[in-house]
């Protein structure tokens, strides 16, 4: 790249152009009437050539090619040139690399829809529900889809059941209604007797009785108690307004009681009752329901017998005295011909025995009389005035006749569709039932399809999950097992392949499974391999060191039985000690590969001796005293172990306090930790000490099991004090000295010891010179000084631990002289 312009050919870019192009946040822009061209991030196009930019970072070719405030511009021509822009000739018909021209710099698009970061939020929520989670809603969702469509089907059904129930009694109701209509009529007809009575009489006579017009007041007012009655609760508003209408009456009737009125006052007043009474019912309201076809031939009924009664009263008004006797007429015309219209619309949706049912009603005999009267009025209209009181008596007797006879017809009518609107309620009651029952089973076996399909998508994942938590508990376990188990390695890791039943996602995830726990298996397989061919090599190591010191101990024991020299024979014992730290060393390091030896001979030991020997593997025994408060005997079993254990505490006591301090041995019973009993030894230094933490932490190390190679220590005696601790069941704690330093105790069970006495007075403490020579250590490195005053008891044992021959047998070492 040389002045901004990026040279490296794309023969694979799409582009191919002339235009004079511009790199802007990582986008191309045009610089002129030129289309946009994108061509990646980290192009450029020259020319109608596209390059790369690479190479080193500048404001025209940068991380972003052109960075945040700076752009890169290619060839342009006289379009491109903006007002105040420099312009001139440049080598190559190129521009400087940072000339900015702020006409061509476009702002970055704005996002458009929703949100990247929205979706990001969505996609994330998702992504951390977990799969048992996502599974419930694939099987809940269309579980409650179907349980939400069942369940409306079965709401409608039985909506449908309770409009046919609520129909069917409505149907049985409405006879009562046809009552009351019949009382109103026969009301009606009285009223118009009354009035024609009233006008009729002589002025001075006596005014006319009122008694059945009263009755039928009284007939009327029963029958609304029993509509009401029969309704109850269920009683429609509408029909309750009409009901309340006829209350109202109570002003017609007390004014006709008292003096005359003339018809067409009270025919209005008792036409209109009739028609409240039909409408109140509300039939129309269920013109859109199932039982529509009953609703419409209940209505039918109801105004076919309505209207016939208007017919009825309306003949008879015609006739008496009134001066509205024509209109009276004119509304009986009106009333027969919507009778006939209600009859024939009757006669397309009944049956032909109802059909023949309802014709009854103009068959009737007093019917004829009433038609004859009806023709009579068409014949001579002069006859519309011409009935006397005693005639139209006549006359209410042949209606009251007629409606009796009408009344009965429409009562048959009605209990015919009350019973087939009982069928029908009974019917949609049948079906509710069985959508619900349908609608129960289908939802049961949605359910138990989608329960089983979840459980086909768990059942092998669970499968996958419990092979993967073996691996993990095998795997742990494996981890969890330490150097200095004695025990030894456990079985291979034995897979349980899952079963693959279906070649689907699942099925190759479970393949996919297997292999990893073939491949896990075999890991932890070379794992423990590695691991027995380290413990092998360690104990190899130790088993040649430990050989070597033996023959080595030979050596000198043979050198010191047969030198006299005072001076060489210190020399030789301190070689002697050193060969014998050494073998203590590789005594831990064949215990920590998992080698156990025993000695070929052994006998039971006092505990002072045993602690006494451990001194006589370690340096710096000089600083330690022994106190025994009680005279213990170890088994043969535990003699050298114990020793190594003891050497080990010691060995770190001595190590990490300071040299002008004392290190403390007591031995005491075991009283204090169990009432078992055993024997208890303190090792008390006053050194530096550890913190709480570090203390914690070795003293779960003392109790637990652990790898060496994965938790090392700075203090590896602890490892081994550890592993024969757990090997014997001997309790080892650490804790802090008071003043500082750290107190080892070390509980030995009574299963380990042969006997336990307490110690003399004269002897519970250690004299610190008043000894005997021949108690001087084996390996001690006397001075001139140390001679007469160092001996003490509480010194090594000149006994000195089983010895490998050079063959590999074992054998006991010689002691050594006492130093002279």
């Amino acid at each position: 790249m040389k002045d901004g312009i990026c040279r490296q050919p794309l023969p694979k870019c799409p582009l191919s152009t002339r235009a004079q192009t511009v790199v802007s946040h990582g986008q191309f822009r045009t610089s002129g009437r030129n289309p946009l061209l994108l061509c990646g991030p980290n192009l450029v196009v020259v020319r109608g050539e596209p390059r790369r930019c690479e190479g080193r970072t500048s404001s025209a070719c940068g991380g972003n090619l052109a960075g945040a405030t700076s752009a890169l511009r290619s060839w342009r021509g006289p379009e491109a040139t903006a007002p105040g822009h420099r312009s001139g000739a440049v080598e190559g018909g190129r521009v400087p690399a940072n000339t900015v021209d702020p006409s061509l710099a476009l702002a970055p698009p704005e996002p458009a829809g929703v949100s990247p970061r929205l979706r990001r939020q969505a996609a994330t929520l998702l992504d951390r529900w977990p799969f048992r989670r996502k599974l419930n809603i694939l099987v809940i969702a269309p579980v409650v889809v179907v349980g939400v469509l069942l369940g409306a089907g079965v709401s409608g059904e039985v909506e449908q059941a309770r409009e046919a129930d609520r129909i069917a009694a409505l149907v049985r109701d409405s006879e009562q209604i046809t009552r009351l209509v019949n009382e109103v009529q026969a009301e009606h007809r009285l009223a118009l007797v009354l009035s024609v009575r009233y006008d009729s009489d002589r002025p001075g006579a006596a005014r006319p009785s009122a008694t059945e017009y009263r009755d039928a007041q009284r007939d009327t007012d029963a029958q609304i108690a029993a509509v009401r009655s029969a309704f109850a609760s269920s009683l429609p508003k509408k029909e309750a307004r009409a009901l309340d209408y006829l209350r109202d009456l109570a002003v017609l009737r007390d004014k006709l009681e008292r003096g005359y009125v003339p018809a067409a006052d009270i025919d209005p007043a008792y036409a209109a009752a009739v028609d409240y009474l039909i409408d109140g019912i509300g039939l129309d309201s269920f013109s859109g329901s199932s039982s529509s076809s009953v609703i419409t031939l209940l209505d039918t009924v109801l105004r076919a017998d309505a209207a016939h009664a208007a017919f009825e009263s309306a003949v008879f008004s015609a006739q008496s005295r009134d001066a509205n006797a024509l209109t009276e007429y004119s509304r009986a015309v009106g009333a027969h011909e919507l009778y006939e219209r209600y009859a024939a619309h009757f006669e397309r949706i009944a049956t032909p025995q109802q059909v023949m049912l309802l014709g009854g009603i103009e068959r009737a005999a007093e019917q004829n009389g009433i038609e004859s009267q009806f023709a009579e009025l068409q014949i001579d209209p002069a006859s519309l005035q011409g009935r006397t009181p005693a005639e139209l008596r006549e006359g209410i007797t042949t209606a009251t006749k007629q409606a009796e006879t009408r009344l009965e017809i429409t009562g048959s009518l009605i209990e015919q569709i009350a019973a087939r609107a009982d069928a029908a309620s009974a019917s949609a009651l049948r079906n509710a039932l069985l959508m619900i029952g349908l609608a129960v089973l289908g939802f049961a076996t949605w359910l138990a399809f989608s329960v089983l399909v979840r459980r086909s998508v768990l059942r092998p994942v669970r499968a996958v999950t419990d092979a993967a938590q073996q691996v993990v508990d095998v795997a742990g376990e494996e981890l969890a097992r330490v150097a200095d188990d004695d025990a030894a390695d456990g079985t291979p890791l034995r897979t349980r392949p899952i079963p693959v039943p279906v070649r689907d996602e699942i099925g190759e995830l479970a393949e996919a499974f297997n292999q990893v726990q073939v491949t896990a298996a075999q890991l932890l397989e070379r794992q423990v391999q590695s691991r027995h061919n380290v413990a092998e090599m360690f104990g190899n190591v130790g088993r040649r060191v430990s050989n070597l010191t033996s023959r080595q101990l030979l050596l000198i024991d043979a050198v010191e039985h047969g030198e006299t020299d005072p001076n060489l024979l210190e020399q030789l014992y301190r070689i002697d000690h050193i060969a014998v730290r050494l073998q203590r060393n590789a005594d831990s390091l064949m215990l920590l590969a998992g080698i156990r030896e025993t000695a070929v001979k052994a006998r039971p030991t006092t505990l002072a001796n045993v602690i006494r020997a451990s001194l006589g593997q370690i340096e710096g025994y000089q600083r330690v005293s022994l106190r025994a408060e009680s005279e213990v005997t170890v088994a043969p079993d535990i003699h050298d172990d114990l020793t190594l254990m003891l050497a080990e505490l010691l060995e770190n006591a001595v190590a990490f306090s300071p040299s002008d301090t004392p290190v403390e041995v007591t031995v005491r019973p075991g009283t204090d930790i169990t009432a078992d009993g055993g024997a208890l030894i303190e090792v008390i230094d006053h050194g530096l000490g550890m913190s709480a933490e570090r203390l914690t932490e070795e003293n779960a190390r003392l109790v637990r099991r652990e790898r060496l190679d994965l938790v090392p220590t700075k203090v590896l005696g602890l490892f081994v004090v550890g592993a024969l601790a757990r090997r014997w069941g001997v309790r080892v704690a650490l804790s802090r000295t008071p003043g500082g330093g750290v107190t080892g105790t070390v509980w030995i069970p009574s299963t380990l010891l042969l006997t336990m006495s307490p110690v003399s007075s004269t002897s519970s403490s250690e004299p610190s010179s008043s000894e005997s020579p021949s108690a001087e250590p084996s390996s001690s490195e006397p001075s001139s000084s140390e001679s007469s005053s160092s001996e003490s008891p509480s010194g090594p044992d000149p006994a000195r631990a089983p010895a490998s021959a050079p063959d590999g047998s074992e054998q006991e070492a010689a002691a050594p002289p006492p130093t002279p």
